[in-house]
């Protein structure tokens, strides 16, 4: 350690959904209500959230690298 305090920062929400926007976020999961081991009520969540340009971006990137041969998976 160089015995430097890192300086705290307030952070807003709208700071961080523009963070989450800018960069995407994606979201996955599940829920299962169950009673007695039996399962009553399944909830999934699936949830991707970005900026349009930057799906764009990804998705033009990920055709080109289909268009040249690269493996993705």
């Amino acid at each position: 350690m160089t015995g430097r305090l890192a300086q705290a920062r307030e952070v807003t929400l709208l700071d961080l959904l523009d963070r989450g926007v800018d960069g995407g976020v994606i979201l996955d999961g599940e829920v299962i209500i169950s009673v007695a081991d039996v399962d009553l009520v399944y909830l999934g969540l699936n949830v991707l959230l970005a900026s349009v340009d930057r799906a764009r971006r990804h998705r033009e990137d990920f055709e080109r690298g289909l268009a040249n041969g690269a493996s993705h998976g």
